[in-house]
């Protein structure tokens, strides 16, 4: 019987050794489902997914629509930064940390940062008390601060340094408030380096900001480099605190901000996942150079062992038809004579188009564009037909005399065609007399306006 006993109560045990996540939101989701992921790196790793529970909340009389939803985490669980995510685009998502404890929290999923409230996990409550005494005290400060750059006969030398002496008391009340816990290492690393006096000029004030930025963030802190606080900072430095409106300026102030970040970090393969983070940034934004700097600057300085060849030769030509590049070059015969693109020198500019007489749209566009440019001498169109077989187009072409006609036999496959990332028809690309890439109008009439404009 004794045996039998302590049997139920290891399964009991058993049974109940989870920790649950409970979450509401405070309006109606569109979404009937949410996803738990665990952030490692730069990467979010699934977790599980459940549905969202539509509900109703009474509020000043009126019934208002709610979202509900729960996890249930295993005693082996790791701790970490956790997220849930309620939607594919736009603010749809939340972090949290995970240690050991439930979770409960709400939030408006239109503005799920600004207004989560937890209710349930001393990890939670005390880092979310830290950031809304820690945002009060250093907005103080900063309004003060701004308010003497804006306006130099102000002396408000003594409400800064009092300002100062509150934001060190809120940093240095929640640093004791949160040892032992997993919460520390983001206090301690979002501590800003506030000048001991108020500074008198925008450069000073801006030389603060990018010399101690990194300062109390420890690189090679696993609970930081596990979750967005460490890749946000990095987003924060490269594309806002370091910016120009001059974009040989920024170009510059892109580099040397990769430079700062990279240095800062010692682990080899978590140098890796920022590189590949910041080229997936600057893919967002076809800042090539930028691309190009990480690639053969940074990615190729990393060991040997840890390189990936062929992401560099995908990401290679995955840009190798962007604007800003020489267009990638190609031969063919025109009337028994080899021509080839890059050795053009008949026009101040070139259209280069990939189309087929299976496009219906081709079909329609070709000729009003080439009755749309008769009489334009400085300009030269080179015509790429990606077809599966030459009979058709052997007709076409002699409609459209004076232009440089190509044939790409495999459509879809032909080699050409893929280097330019050609997944439709027609496609258009607009080089200088060096064939540099200058324009890659979607519409006809766009490239009309394009042309216009040269």
């Amino acid at each position: 019987m004794k045996k039998f006993c302590l049997f139920l109560f290891f399964c009991s045990t058993f049974s109940y050794a989870q920790f649950s996540i409970n979450g509401t939101l405070t309006k109606a989701s569109e979404s009937d489902w949410v996803i738990l992921y665990k952030i490692e790196s730069t990467q979010q790793v699934f977790v599980a997914d459940t549905t969202i529970k539509r509900d109703s909340l009474l509020t000043n009389g009126k019934k208002v629509a709610i979202g509900t939803f729960s996890f249930n985490l295993p005693v082996t669980a790791k701790s970490g930064t956790y997220r849930v995510k309620y939607r594919m685009k736009g603010a749809g998502f939340l972090d949290f940390i995970f240690n050991k404890e439930n979770i409960s929290f709400a939030f408006h999923p239109d503005y799920p940062e600004a207004t989560v409230l937890f209710s349930d996990s001393k990890e939670n409550i005390l880092y979310s008390a830290y950031l809304k005494a820690f945002s009060l005290k250093q907005q103080k400060l900063d309004s003060i601060q701004i308010a003497v750059l804006r306006n130099k006969t102000l002396v408000l030398d003594a409400e800064y340094k009092k300002a100062r002496t509150e934001v060190v008391a809120v940093q240095k009340e929640f640093l004791n408030r949160a040892k032992g816990m997993y919460a520390y290492p983001f206090v301690k690393a979002s501590l800003r380096e506030n000048p001991s006096e108020i500074l008198k000029t925008p450069q000073g004030y801006m030389s603060n900001i990018t010399t101690t930025f990194f300062d109390n963030i420890d690189f090679s802190n696993t609970t930081l480099i596990n979750s967005t606080f460490l890749t946000n900072r990095i987003l924060d430095y490269v594309f806002y605190i370091n910016y120009s409106d001059d974009q040989t300026q920024q170009n510059n102030l892109f580099k040397k901000s990769i430079d700062v970040v990279l240095s800062k970090i010692k682990d080899p393969r978590y140098k890796k996942d920022i590189i590949l983070f910041l080229i997936a940034q600057f893919e967002t934004i076809s800042h090539l150079e930028s691309i190009d700097y990480l690639l053969e600057n940074k990615y190729k300085q990393l060991p040997k062992s840890i390189q990936d060849q062929e992401f560099i030769t995908q990401k290679k030509k995955l840009f190798a038809a962007e604007i800003g590049r020489i267009a990638p070059d190609f031969s063919w015969i025109e009337n028994g004579e080899k021509l080839q693109l890059s050795t053009l020198k008949s026009a101040e500019n070139y259209v280069l188009i990939f189309w087929s007489t299976e496009c219906s749209h081709c079909l329609t566009e070709i000729p009003q564009l080439y009755a749309h440019l008769q009489g334009n001498k400085s300009l030269k169109l080179v015509a790429f037909a990606m077809e599966k077989d030459d009979a058709r187009w052997k007709e076409m072409k002699n409609d459209l005399p004076n232009w440089h006609h190509v044939l790409g036999l495999k459509k879809w496959e032909n080699e050409i065609a893929r280097t330019y990332n050609i997944n439709a028809t027609p496609n258009y690309f607009v080089l200088d007399k060096n064939k540099k890439i200058i324009g890659k109008p979607v519409l006809l009439k766009d490239l009309k306006v394009f042309l216009e404009q040269l």
